[in-house]
Protein backbone atom coordinates (compact mmCIF):
# COMPACT_ATOMS: atom_id res chain seq x y z
CA UNK A 1 0.00 0.00 0.00
CA UNK A 2 1.21 3.65 -0.95
CA UNK A 3 2.47 5.95 1.88
CA UNK A 4 -0.28 9.04 2.01
CA UNK A 5 1.43 11.84 -0.07
CA UNK A 6 1.63 13.95 3.68
CA UNK A 7 3.51 11.43 5.24
CA UNK A 8 7.04 12.74 6.49
CA UNK A 9 8.74 10.04 4.85
CA UNK A 10 7.49 10.50 1.16
CA UNK A 11 8.06 14.69 2.30
CA UNK A 12 11.88 13.56 3.20
CA UNK A 13 12.32 11.81 -0.11
CA UNK A 14 10.89 14.76 -2.22
CA UNK A 15 12.95 17.70 -0.74
CA UNK A 16 16.26 15.15 -0.80
CA UNK A 17 15.51 14.58 -4.35
CA UNK A 18 15.79 18.71 -4.93
CA UNK A 19 18.88 18.73 -2.78
CA UNK A 20 20.59 15.86 -4.48
CA UNK A 21 20.62 17.89 -8.04
CA UNK A 22 23.96 19.69 -7.47
CA UNK A 23 24.79 21.79 -10.94
CA UNK A 24 28.57 20.69 -11.63
CA UNK A 25 31.03 23.70 -13.44
CA UNK A 26 31.79 22.64 -16.66
CA UNK A 27 34.53 21.32 -17.40
CA UNK A 28 35.81 24.24 -20.08
CA UNK A 29 34.87 26.63 -17.60
CA UNK A 30 37.45 24.67 -15.45
CA UNK A 31 40.29 24.31 -18.06
CA UNK A 32 40.10 28.09 -18.92
CA UNK A 33 40.41 28.85 -14.84
CA UNK A 34 43.82 26.30 -15.06
CA UNK A 35 45.22 28.60 -18.29
CA UNK A 36 44.53 31.55 -15.94
CA UNK A 37 46.51 30.29 -13.00
CA UNK A 38 48.99 28.56 -14.98
CA UNK A 39 50.03 31.50 -17.15
CA UNK A 40 49.29 34.15 -14.30
CA UNK A 41 53.11 33.37 -13.00
CA UNK A 42 51.22 33.26 -8.64
CA UNK A 43 52.51 29.48 -8.39
CA UNK A 44 56.49 30.02 -8.89
CA UNK A 45 55.90 33.36 -6.72
CA UNK A 46 54.16 31.58 -3.82
CA UNK A 47 54.51 28.36 -3.40
CA UNK A 48 58.26 28.49 -1.86
CA UNK A 49 56.91 31.41 1.04
CA UNK A 50 53.45 29.52 2.03
CA UNK A 51 54.01 27.36 4.76
CA UNK A 52 51.51 25.55 7.31
CA UNK A 53 53.19 24.97 10.05
CA UNK A 54 54.03 22.49 12.14
CA UNK A 55 54.64 19.68 9.68
CA UNK A 56 51.22 19.32 8.48
CA UNK A 57 50.51 18.01 5.30
CA UNK A 58 48.56 19.87 2.97
CA UNK A 59 45.51 18.37 1.68
CA UNK A 60 45.11 20.96 -1.03
CA UNK A 61 47.86 22.30 -3.16
CA UNK A 62 48.35 26.15 -3.48
CA UNK A 63 47.58 25.74 -7.38
CA UNK A 64 44.16 24.20 -7.01
CA UNK A 65 43.24 26.97 -4.37
CA UNK A 66 43.99 29.70 -6.88
CA UNK A 67 41.60 28.01 -9.56
CA UNK A 68 38.93 27.77 -6.93
CA UNK A 69 39.22 31.27 -6.37
CA UNK A 70 39.85 32.09 -10.13
CA UNK A 71 36.29 30.05 -10.55
CA UNK A 72 34.96 31.90 -7.72
CA UNK A 73 35.70 34.94 -9.21
CA UNK A 74 34.20 34.22 -12.64
CA UNK A 75 30.77 32.70 -11.25
CA UNK A 76 30.36 35.66 -8.47
CA UNK A 77 31.18 38.66 -10.51
CA UNK A 78 34.76 38.57 -9.15
CA UNK A 79 33.53 38.47 -5.32
CA UNK A 80 35.52 35.69 -3.90
CA UNK A 81 34.40 33.97 -0.67
CA UNK A 82 35.69 31.37 0.94
CA UNK A 83 32.33 28.70 0.96
CA UNK A 84 31.99 29.41 -2.13
CA UNK A 85 35.50 28.70 -3.23
CA UNK A 86 35.05 25.56 -0.92
CA UNK A 87 31.61 24.29 -2.38
CA UNK A 88 33.35 25.02 -6.28
CA UNK A 89 36.17 22.99 -5.15
CA UNK A 90 35.08 20.22 -3.29
CA UNK A 91 31.13 19.85 -4.10
CA UNK A 92 31.09 21.34 -7.97
CA UNK A 93 33.65 19.68 -10.05
CA UNK A 94 33.67 16.75 -12.47
CA UNK A 95 35.40 13.93 -10.81
CA UNK A 96 38.18 14.26 -13.73
CA UNK A 97 38.91 17.68 -12.94
CA UNK A 98 38.94 16.88 -9.53
CA UNK A 99 41.41 14.00 -9.80
CA UNK A 100 43.32 16.37 -12.50
CA UNK A 101 43.42 18.78 -9.50
CA UNK A 102 44.38 16.27 -6.94
CA UNK A 103 41.69 17.55 -4.84
CA UNK A 104 40.73 15.23 -1.84
CA UNK A 105 36.90 13.62 -1.36
CA UNK A 106 35.06 15.14 1.74
CA UNK A 107 31.32 13.87 2.06
CA UNK A 108 28.80 16.16 1.42
CA UNK A 109 27.01 16.99 4.35
CA UNK A 110 27.64 19.75 7.49
CA UNK A 111 30.75 17.96 8.82
CA UNK A 112 32.06 16.91 5.62
CA UNK A 113 31.92 21.06 4.10
CA UNK A 114 32.99 22.01 7.51
CA UNK A 115 36.76 19.79 7.08
CA UNK A 116 37.08 21.18 3.75
CA UNK A 117 36.14 24.88 4.10
CA UNK A 118 38.89 24.30 7.00
CA UNK A 119 41.43 23.34 4.59
CA UNK A 120 40.53 26.26 1.80
CA UNK A 121 40.59 28.56 4.96
CA UNK A 122 44.13 27.52 6.75
CA UNK A 123 46.21 27.43 2.99
CA UNK A 124 44.41 31.08 2.11
CA UNK A 125 45.50 32.71 5.32
CA UNK A 126 48.76 31.01 4.94
CA UNK A 127 49.13 32.64 1.31
CA UNK A 128 48.19 36.07 2.62
CA UNK A 129 50.70 35.48 5.56
CA UNK A 130 53.34 35.49 3.26
CA UNK A 131 52.32 38.70 1.23
CA UNK A 132 50.74 40.78 4.61
CA UNK A 133 52.58 43.97 4.83
CA UNK A 134 51.12 44.56 8.00
CA UNK A 135 52.86 43.85 11.40
CA UNK A 136 49.30 44.07 12.85
CA UNK A 137 47.13 41.15 13.83
CA UNK A 138 43.22 42.09 12.33
CA UNK A 139 40.04 40.35 13.98
CA UNK A 140 41.06 42.12 17.60
CA UNK A 141 40.28 45.25 18.99
CA UNK A 142 44.84 46.46 19.74
CA UNK A 143 44.99 48.88 22.35
CA UNK A 144 47.04 51.48 20.66
CA UNK A 145 50.38 51.10 22.61
CA UNK A 146 49.99 47.28 21.49
CA UNK A 147 49.64 48.43 18.12
CA UNK A 148 52.66 50.83 18.97
CA UNK A 149 55.02 48.23 20.60
CA UNK A 150 53.93 45.32 17.44
CA UNK A 151 54.80 48.01 14.68
CA UNK A 152 58.06 48.99 16.40
CA UNK A 153 59.37 45.11 16.86
CA UNK A 154 58.35 44.56 13.38
CA UNK A 155 61.45 44.30 11.00
CA UNK A 156 61.07 46.92 8.09
CA UNK A 157 62.92 44.31 5.73
CA UNK A 158 60.81 41.70 6.24
CA UNK A 159 57.45 43.82 5.70
CA UNK A 160 59.16 45.13 2.45
CA UNK A 161 59.56 41.59 1.00
CA UNK A 162 56.16 41.05 1.78
CA UNK A 163 54.85 44.13 0.49
CA UNK A 164 57.12 43.71 -2.71
CA UNK A 165 55.02 39.67 -2.73
CA UNK A 166 51.68 41.49 -2.43
CA UNK A 167 52.37 43.94 -5.18
CA UNK A 168 54.10 41.35 -7.70
CA UNK A 169 50.58 38.79 -6.95
CA UNK A 170 48.65 42.20 -7.91
CA UNK A 171 50.32 42.75 -10.97
CA UNK A 172 50.19 38.87 -11.98
CA UNK A 173 46.53 38.97 -11.24
CA UNK A 174 46.07 42.27 -13.62
CA UNK A 175 48.04 41.26 -16.15
CA UNK A 176 46.17 37.90 -16.94
CA UNK A 177 42.93 39.81 -17.29
CA UNK A 178 44.25 42.32 -20.03
CA UNK A 179 46.10 39.21 -21.83
CA UNK A 180 43.70 39.17 -24.78
CA UNK A 181 44.16 43.16 -25.12
CA UNK A 182 48.32 43.26 -24.34
CA UNK A 183 49.59 42.82 -27.66
CA UNK A 184 47.20 45.86 -29.13
CA UNK A 185 47.94 47.81 -26.06
CA UNK A 186 51.59 47.87 -26.70
CA UNK A 187 51.00 48.26 -30.62
CA UNK A 188 48.08 51.11 -30.81
CA UNK A 189 47.96 52.79 -27.59
CA UNK A 190 50.00 55.68 -26.41
CA UNK A 191 50.91 54.70 -23.39
CA UNK A 192 48.97 57.32 -20.93
CA UNK A 193 48.15 56.49 -17.61
CA UNK A 194 45.40 57.88 -15.17
CA UNK A 195 45.80 57.43 -11.31
CA UNK A 196 43.47 58.27 -9.29
CA UNK A 197 42.47 56.82 -5.18
CA UNK A 198 38.89 55.59 -4.58
CA UNK A 199 37.66 54.84 -1.16
CA UNK A 200 36.00 51.57 -0.91
CA UNK A 201 35.20 50.31 2.40
CA UNK A 202 36.26 47.31 5.00
CA UNK A 203 34.52 44.57 6.89
CA UNK A 204 34.52 46.32 10.05
CA UNK A 205 33.28 48.60 12.12
CA UNK A 206 35.49 52.64 12.52
CA UNK A 207 36.54 53.41 16.01
CA UNK A 208 37.09 56.78 16.99
CA UNK A 209 40.57 58.39 15.79
CA UNK A 210 41.41 59.58 19.18
CA UNK A 211 39.81 56.16 21.26
CA UNK A 212 41.73 53.28 23.40
CA UNK A 213 41.53 50.90 20.71
CA UNK A 214 41.78 50.16 17.05
CA UNK A 215 39.10 48.52 14.75
CA UNK A 216 38.95 44.55 13.78
CA UNK A 217 40.56 46.22 10.72
CA UNK A 218 43.47 47.84 12.07
CA UNK A 219 44.92 49.08 8.61
CA UNK A 220 41.81 50.80 7.56
CA UNK A 221 40.93 54.90 8.76
CA UNK A 222 38.13 56.73 8.12
CA UNK A 223 37.57 58.38 5.10
CA UNK A 224 35.61 62.08 5.03
CA UNK A 225 34.69 63.94 2.21
CA UNK A 226 32.05 67.11 2.09
CA UNK A 227 29.92 67.25 -1.07
CA UNK A 228 30.25 65.29 -4.02
CA UNK A 229 33.39 63.48 -4.89
CA UNK A 230 34.93 66.24 -6.96
CA UNK A 231 38.29 67.76 -5.71
CA UNK A 232 37.48 70.32 -2.63
CA UNK A 233 40.59 72.16 -3.35
CA UNK A 234 40.21 72.61 -7.22
CA UNK A 235 37.20 74.28 -9.38
CA UNK A 236 39.53 75.79 -11.87
CA UNK A 237 39.23 72.74 -14.28
CA UNK A 238 35.52 73.09 -14.03
CA UNK A 239 35.79 76.70 -14.33
CA UNK A 240 37.58 75.74 -17.81
CA UNK A 241 35.11 73.37 -18.60
CA UNK A 242 32.82 74.30 -21.46
CA UNK A 243 29.47 73.51 -20.25
CA UNK A 244 27.20 71.02 -21.90
CA UNK A 245 23.86 71.72 -23.43
CA UNK A 246 22.01 70.61 -20.24
CA UNK A 247 24.14 72.48 -17.61
CA UNK A 248 24.28 76.01 -16.55
CA UNK A 249 27.69 77.79 -17.10
CA UNK A 250 30.13 77.67 -13.77
CA UNK A 251 29.35 79.94 -11.61
CA UNK A 252 31.99 80.71 -9.36
CA UNK A 253 31.45 81.42 -5.43
CA UNK A 254 31.71 85.26 -4.61
CA UNK A 255 32.84 86.54 -1.25
CA UNK A 256 30.62 86.70 1.51
CA UNK A 257 28.29 84.40 -0.53
CA UNK A 258 26.88 81.37 1.67
CA UNK A 259 27.91 78.25 0.16
CA UNK A 260 24.75 75.66 0.38
CA UNK A 261 25.09 72.48 3.46
CA UNK A 262 26.20 69.53 1.62
CA UNK A 263 26.07 66.35 3.34
CA UNK A 264 29.19 64.91 4.65
CA UNK A 265 30.44 61.32 3.37
CA UNK A 266 31.86 59.06 6.09
CA UNK A 267 33.51 55.64 4.87
CA UNK A 268 35.57 53.37 7.20
CA UNK A 269 38.04 51.30 4.76
CA UNK A 270 41.04 51.85 2.35
CA UNK A 271 41.82 54.29 -0.38
CA UNK A 272 42.32 52.36 -3.83
CA UNK A 273 44.98 53.62 -5.30
CA UNK A 274 44.06 52.49 -9.22
CA UNK A 275 46.78 53.22 -12.24
CA UNK A 276 44.16 53.23 -15.40
CA UNK A 277 45.48 52.53 -18.77
CA UNK A 278 44.03 54.73 -22.21
CA UNK A 279 45.21 56.49 -25.51
CA UNK A 280 44.76 59.95 -24.78
CA UNK A 281 44.97 60.93 -28.11
CA UNK A 282 41.41 60.18 -29.18
CA UNK A 283 38.00 60.40 -27.88
CA UNK A 284 35.26 57.74 -27.58
CA UNK A 285 34.07 58.47 -30.58
CA UNK A 286 31.43 56.32 -32.10
CA UNK A 287 31.83 55.57 -35.96
CA UNK A 288 28.94 56.15 -38.73
CA UNK A 289 27.31 53.28 -37.75
CA UNK A 290 26.38 53.67 -34.21
CA UNK A 291 29.58 51.29 -33.00
CA UNK A 292 32.87 51.70 -31.54
CA UNK A 293 36.06 52.16 -32.85
CA UNK A 294 38.47 49.18 -32.68
CA UNK A 295 41.39 51.15 -32.83
CA UNK A 296 40.59 52.61 -29.86
CA UNK A 297 40.91 50.40 -26.83
CA UNK A 298 38.74 50.26 -23.71
CA UNK A 299 40.22 52.04 -20.80
CA UNK A 300 41.66 48.96 -18.39
CA UNK A 301 43.08 48.78 -14.83
CA UNK A 302 47.10 47.66 -14.98
CA UNK A 303 47.83 49.07 -11.25
CA UNK A 304 46.39 48.92 -7.65
CA UNK A 305 47.74 50.03 -4.27
CA UNK A 306 45.51 50.38 -0.87
CA UNK A 307 46.68 52.48 2.01
CA UNK A 308 44.78 54.47 4.72
CA UNK A 309 42.59 57.12 2.88
CA UNK A 310 44.76 60.28 2.37
CA UNK A 311 47.77 58.45 3.47
CA UNK A 312 50.68 58.64 1.15
CA UNK A 313 49.15 58.82 -2.22
CA UNK A 314 53.06 59.78 -4.00
CA UNK A 315 54.38 56.56 -2.48
CA UNK A 316 51.10 54.61 -3.71
CA UNK A 317 50.60 55.98 -6.92
CA UNK A 318 54.80 55.32 -7.71
CA UNK A 319 54.05 51.89 -6.27
CA UNK A 320 51.67 50.94 -9.16
CA UNK A 321 54.04 52.81 -11.80
CA UNK A 322 57.53 51.86 -11.17
CA UNK A 323 57.13 48.44 -12.74
CA UNK A 324 55.08 48.99 -15.62
CA UNK A 325 57.77 49.16 -18.07
CA UNK A 326 59.04 45.82 -17.00
CA UNK A 327 55.98 44.32 -17.27
CA UNK A 328 55.53 45.67 -21.00
CA UNK A 329 53.82 49.15 -20.69
CA UNK A 330 55.28 51.83 -22.38
CA UNK A 331 54.97 55.36 -20.52
CA UNK A 332 53.14 58.24 -22.03
CA UNK A 333 51.32 60.89 -20.45
CA UNK A 334 50.04 61.02 -16.66
CA UNK A 335 47.28 62.48 -14.94
CA UNK A 336 46.15 62.50 -11.82
CA UNK A 337 44.47 64.97 -9.07
CA UNK A 338 45.91 67.13 -7.02
CA UNK A 339 47.03 64.56 -4.17
CA UNK A 340 49.63 63.91 -6.24
CA UNK A 341 51.53 66.84 -7.56
CA UNK A 342 51.16 68.58 -3.89
CA UNK A 343 53.84 66.00 -2.91
CA UNK A 344 56.93 66.84 -2.62
CA UNK A 345 58.71 66.29 -5.88
CA UNK A 346 61.59 64.05 -4.94
CA UNK A 347 58.57 62.01 -3.81
CA UNK A 348 56.32 61.72 -6.98
CA UNK A 349 57.46 64.58 -9.64
CA UNK A 350 60.71 63.69 -10.58
CA UNK A 351 60.56 59.76 -10.11
CA UNK A 352 57.92 59.72 -12.83
CA UNK A 353 59.68 61.66 -15.10
CA UNK A 354 62.65 59.50 -14.51
CA UNK A 355 59.90 56.42 -15.38
CA UNK A 356 59.37 58.28 -18.83
CA UNK A 357 55.85 60.03 -17.93
CA UNK A 358 54.53 62.97 -19.41
CA UNK A 359 52.55 64.52 -16.21
CA UNK A 360 49.76 67.15 -16.66
CA UNK A 361 48.28 68.17 -14.06
CA UNK A 362 45.54 70.84 -12.14
CA UNK A 363 46.04 73.41 -9.54
CA UNK A 364 44.22 75.31 -6.79
CA UNK A 365 43.63 78.36 -7.11
CA UNK A 366 46.65 79.52 -5.22
CA UNK A 367 48.91 77.96 -7.08
CA UNK A 368 48.01 79.91 -10.24
CA UNK A 369 49.76 82.29 -12.46
CA UNK A 370 53.72 82.59 -11.66
CA UNK A 371 55.17 79.52 -9.94
CA UNK A 372 58.78 79.38 -10.24
CA UNK A 373 61.98 81.06 -11.93
CA UNK A 374 64.62 80.06 -12.87
CA UNK A 375 67.77 81.84 -14.59
CA UNK A 376 65.12 84.88 -15.11
CA UNK A 377 62.59 82.55 -16.81
CA UNK A 378 59.40 81.92 -14.89
CA UNK A 379 57.02 79.04 -14.64
CA UNK A 380 53.89 79.93 -14.93
CA UNK A 381 50.98 77.62 -14.45
CA UNK A 382 53.90 74.42 -15.42
CA UNK A 383 55.66 76.01 -18.88
CA UNK A 384 58.52 78.00 -18.99
CA UNK A 385 58.11 81.78 -20.10
CA UNK A 386 59.88 85.19 -21.02
CA UNK A 387 60.29 86.96 -17.96
CA UNK A 388 58.55 89.90 -20.19
CA UNK A 389 55.48 87.96 -20.51
CA UNK A 390 52.39 90.22 -19.96
CA UNK A 391 50.93 90.31 -16.58
CA UNK A 392 46.98 89.99 -18.01
CA UNK A 393 48.37 86.67 -19.53
CA UNK A 394 50.27 85.75 -16.60
CA UNK A 395 47.09 86.06 -14.37
CA UNK A 396 44.89 84.68 -17.11
CA UNK A 397 43.70 81.75 -15.03
CA UNK A 398 43.14 83.47 -11.82
CA UNK A 399 41.16 86.28 -13.72
CA UNK A 400 38.74 83.29 -15.23
CA UNK A 401 38.21 81.89 -11.45
CA UNK A 402 37.33 84.86 -10.04
CA UNK A 403 35.52 85.94 -13.28
CA UNK A 404 36.95 89.12 -13.69
CA UNK A 405 37.14 87.54 -17.84
CA UNK A 406 35.31 85.33 -19.61
CA UNK A 407 36.13 81.64 -20.61
CA UNK A 408 36.39 83.22 -24.46
CA UNK A 409 38.49 86.18 -22.85
CA UNK A 410 40.69 83.20 -21.72
CA UNK A 411 41.46 81.23 -24.50
CA UNK A 412 42.70 83.98 -26.20
CA UNK A 413 44.99 85.00 -23.58
CA UNK A 414 45.90 81.37 -22.94
CA UNK A 415 46.69 80.80 -27.13
CA UNK A 416 48.63 84.54 -27.16
CA UNK A 417 50.75 82.56 -23.99
CA UNK A 418 52.54 80.21 -26.82
CA UNK A 419 54.73 83.65 -28.42
CA UNK A 420 56.72 84.04 -25.20
CA UNK A 421 57.30 79.66 -24.05
CA UNK A 422 60.99 79.04 -24.35
CA UNK A 423 61.42 76.55 -27.06
CA UNK A 424 62.93 73.34 -26.73
CA UNK A 425 66.35 73.49 -28.51
CA UNK A 426 67.40 69.93 -27.76
CA UNK A 427 65.55 67.32 -26.47
CA UNK A 428 65.92 66.42 -22.62
CA UNK A 429 69.41 64.18 -21.43
CA UNK A 430 69.12 61.17 -19.70
CA UNK A 431 69.44 63.07 -16.77
CA UNK A 432 66.23 65.25 -17.15
CA UNK A 433 68.36 68.14 -18.03
CA UNK A 434 67.30 69.89 -21.22
CA UNK A 435 68.58 73.45 -23.36
CA UNK A 436 65.78 76.20 -24.33
CA UNK A 437 66.17 78.61 -26.52
CA UNK A 438 64.51 82.04 -25.91
CA UNK A 439 61.53 83.13 -27.63
CA UNK A 440 63.15 86.27 -29.31
CA UNK A 441 65.91 84.27 -30.57
CA UNK A 442 63.52 81.40 -31.92
CA UNK A 443 61.86 84.00 -34.08
CA UNK A 444 58.36 83.80 -31.90
CA UNK A 445 58.73 87.45 -30.30
CA UNK A 446 60.64 90.85 -30.93
CA UNK A 447 62.60 91.91 -27.93
CA UNK A 448 65.20 95.62 -28.03
CA UNK A 449 67.68 93.27 -25.89
CA UNK A 450 68.00 90.80 -29.37
CA UNK A 451 68.13 93.29 -31.51
CA UNK A 452 68.16 90.28 -34.28
CA UNK A 453 64.62 89.98 -33.48
CA UNK A 454 63.52 93.51 -34.34
CA UNK A 455 61.68 94.44 -37.67
CA UNK A 456 59.95 91.08 -38.28
CA UNK A 457 56.84 92.22 -39.06
CA UNK A 458 54.16 93.51 -36.47
CA UNK A 459 52.60 90.14 -36.92
CA UNK A 460 55.27 89.06 -34.09
CA UNK A 461 54.43 90.60 -30.41
CA UNK A 462 57.24 93.54 -28.89
CA UNK A 463 58.12 92.75 -25.72
CA UNK A 464 58.50 95.16 -23.14
CA UNK A 465 61.56 94.24 -20.47
CA UNK A 466 62.03 95.89 -17.67
CA UNK A 467 65.06 97.68 -16.39
CA UNK A 468 67.14 96.70 -13.85
CA UNK A 469 70.56 98.34 -12.52
CA UNK A 470 71.68 94.36 -12.13
CA UNK A 471 71.34 94.37 -15.93
CA UNK A 472 69.53 91.48 -18.03
CA UNK A 473 68.61 88.41 -16.75
CA UNK A 474 70.58 85.44 -17.97
CA UNK A 475 68.08 84.02 -20.18
CA UNK A 476 67.48 87.35 -21.85
CA UNK A 477 71.79 87.46 -22.41
CA UNK A 478 72.25 84.24 -23.53
CA UNK A 479 70.96 82.55 -26.60
CA UNK A 480 70.04 79.42 -24.66
CA UNK A 481 70.00 78.05 -21.51
CA UNK A 482 69.90 74.50 -19.38
CA UNK A 483 67.11 73.85 -17.36
CA UNK A 484 67.82 71.69 -14.65
CA UNK A 485 64.87 68.68 -13.89
CA UNK A 486 64.83 70.25 -10.55
CA UNK A 487 63.87 73.87 -11.81
CA UNK A 488 60.31 74.14 -10.91
CA UNK A 489 59.83 70.95 -10.65
CA UNK A 490 56.78 70.58 -8.61
CA UNK A 491 54.55 71.97 -10.54
CA UNK A 492 56.17 71.68 -14.49
CA UNK A 493 54.26 70.06 -16.48
CA UNK A 494 54.12 68.41 -20.20
CA UNK A 495 51.66 70.36 -21.70
CA UNK A 496 50.86 74.34 -21.92
CA UNK A 497 48.17 74.66 -19.15
CA UNK A 498 44.41 75.22 -20.46
CA UNK A 499 45.26 74.98 -23.93
CA UNK A 500 43.13 72.23 -26.40
CA UNK A 501 45.89 69.37 -26.12
CA UNK A 502 45.92 69.93 -22.42
CA UNK A 503 42.29 70.15 -21.65
CA UNK A 504 41.79 66.55 -24.32
CA UNK A 505 44.16 64.72 -22.38
CA UNK A 506 43.64 65.93 -19.00
CA UNK A 507 40.02 65.51 -19.35
CA UNK A 508 40.48 62.27 -21.23
CA UNK A 509 42.80 60.85 -18.57
CA UNK A 510 40.57 62.03 -15.60
CA UNK A 511 37.24 61.29 -17.49
CA UNK A 512 38.35 57.29 -17.88
CA UNK A 513 40.03 56.65 -14.41
CA UNK A 514 36.60 58.51 -12.97
CA UNK A 515 34.50 56.39 -15.35
CA UNK A 516 36.10 53.33 -14.23
CA UNK A 517 35.84 53.64 -10.50
CA UNK A 518 31.64 53.93 -11.26
CA UNK A 519 31.88 51.11 -13.80
CA UNK A 520 33.59 48.32 -11.00
CA UNK A 521 31.80 50.00 -7.94
CA UNK A 522 28.36 48.93 -9.92
CA UNK A 523 25.75 47.33 -7.69
CA UNK A 524 24.82 44.75 -10.56
CA UNK A 525 28.40 43.78 -10.71
CA UNK A 526 31.98 43.94 -8.81
CA UNK A 527 30.62 46.37 -6.19
CA UNK A 528 34.00 47.37 -5.10
CA UNK A 529 33.31 50.13 -2.59
CA UNK A 530 30.68 47.52 -0.64
CA UNK A 531 32.43 45.96 2.37
CA UNK A 532 30.38 43.01 2.07
CA UNK A 533 31.87 42.05 -0.67
CA UNK A 534 35.14 41.40 0.69
CA UNK A 535 34.74 39.69 4.00
CA UNK A 536 38.43 39.26 5.39
CA UNK A 537 40.02 41.66 7.03
CA UNK A 538 43.70 43.06 6.45
CA UNK A 539 45.38 45.10 3.81
CA UNK A 540 47.00 41.78 2.58
CA UNK A 541 42.98 39.84 2.21
CA UNK A 542 41.55 43.80 1.17
CA UNK A 543 44.18 43.54 -1.57
CA UNK A 544 43.86 40.08 -2.82
CA UNK A 545 39.89 40.47 -2.82
CA UNK A 546 40.01 43.66 -4.54
CA UNK A 547 42.23 42.97 -7.44
CA UNK A 548 40.40 40.13 -8.22
CA UNK A 549 37.55 42.06 -8.48
CA UNK A 550 39.31 44.57 -10.27
CA UNK A 551 40.68 41.91 -12.89
CA UNK A 552 36.94 40.65 -13.39
CA UNK A 553 35.67 44.35 -14.18
CA UNK A 554 38.61 44.41 -16.87
CA UNK A 555 37.23 40.97 -18.60
CA UNK A 556 33.87 42.18 -18.46
CA UNK A 557 35.25 45.81 -19.87
CA UNK A 558 36.76 43.71 -22.68
CA UNK A 559 34.08 41.41 -23.29
CA UNK A 560 31.34 44.11 -23.89
CA UNK A 561 33.69 46.02 -25.84
CA UNK A 562 34.37 43.13 -28.34
CA UNK A 563 30.35 42.35 -28.23
CA UNK A 564 29.45 45.81 -29.65
CA UNK A 565 31.92 45.94 -32.56
CA UNK A 566 31.10 45.63 -36.16
CA UNK A 567 34.01 43.29 -37.57
CA UNK A 568 34.04 42.48 -41.07
CA UNK A 569 30.90 44.02 -41.91
CA UNK A 570 29.27 41.97 -39.13
CA UNK A 571 26.62 43.53 -37.22
CA UNK A 572 27.64 43.89 -33.60
CA UNK A 573 26.13 41.27 -31.08
CA UNK A 574 25.28 43.82 -28.43
CA UNK A 575 24.51 47.45 -28.94
CA UNK A 576 26.29 50.32 -27.27
CA UNK A 577 25.38 52.48 -24.00
CA UNK A 578 26.23 55.43 -25.77
CA UNK A 579 23.21 58.36 -25.37
CA UNK A 580 21.58 58.47 -28.15
CA UNK A 581 22.31 60.37 -31.16
CA UNK A 582 20.07 63.64 -31.43
CA UNK A 583 18.98 65.40 -34.33
CA UNK A 584 21.11 68.26 -35.40
CA UNK A 585 19.56 71.93 -35.44
CA UNK A 586 19.16 72.23 -38.73
CA UNK A 587 16.81 69.86 -39.33
CA UNK A 588 13.83 72.16 -37.36
CA UNK A 589 14.62 74.71 -40.06
CA UNK A 590 11.95 75.03 -42.48
CA UNK A 591 13.04 74.10 -46.05
CA UNK A 592 14.29 77.11 -48.54
CA UNK A 593 15.13 79.06 -45.52
CA UNK A 594 18.70 77.98 -45.39
CA UNK A 595 20.88 77.16 -48.41
CA UNK A 596 21.75 73.17 -48.82
CA UNK A 597 25.17 72.31 -47.51
CA UNK A 598 26.38 71.54 -50.98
Amino acid sequence: MAAPSGTPRNRHERLLAMRAKRRLLHDSDVEAAIEAVDNNGLIPLLEDFVHLGHGRCRKLRLRALLIGIELCSQVHDGKIILERVTDILFFRLGAEMRTLLAIPEYPDHDQGFEAAYAVVRRLFHAMLAAMNPSPLPPNKHLSREDARRLTAAAEPAALAEREHRLALFTEAVLDESVRPLKSLIAEKSDGSVAIDATPIRTFSRGRRTAGPDLATDPDAGWYVREGDHRDPDSTTADVMRPATKHQKPTSNKRKGSKAPQKKAKYLFGYDAALAVTRDARYDEVLLTDRTPNPEILPALVIGVSLDKPGHRPAYNGLKTLCRLRDRGYKPGFLAGDLAYNNSEPGEWQLPVRALGFRPVYDYRIDQLGKQAETQGSILVEGTWYCPSMPQPLIDATKDLYTERIGRETWTKLIAARKAFRLVPKEHEDPEGHQRMMCPAEAGKVQCPLKPRSLHRGIHLPLVDPEPSPAGPVKVCRQRSLTIAPEAGAKHWQALEYGDEQWQKVYFRLRNSVEGYNGYAKNPLAETIEASGSRRIRGIAAQTVLLVFQLAHANRRKIKNWVETLALDGERPRRRTHHRRRTKPLGTWTPTGYLASAG
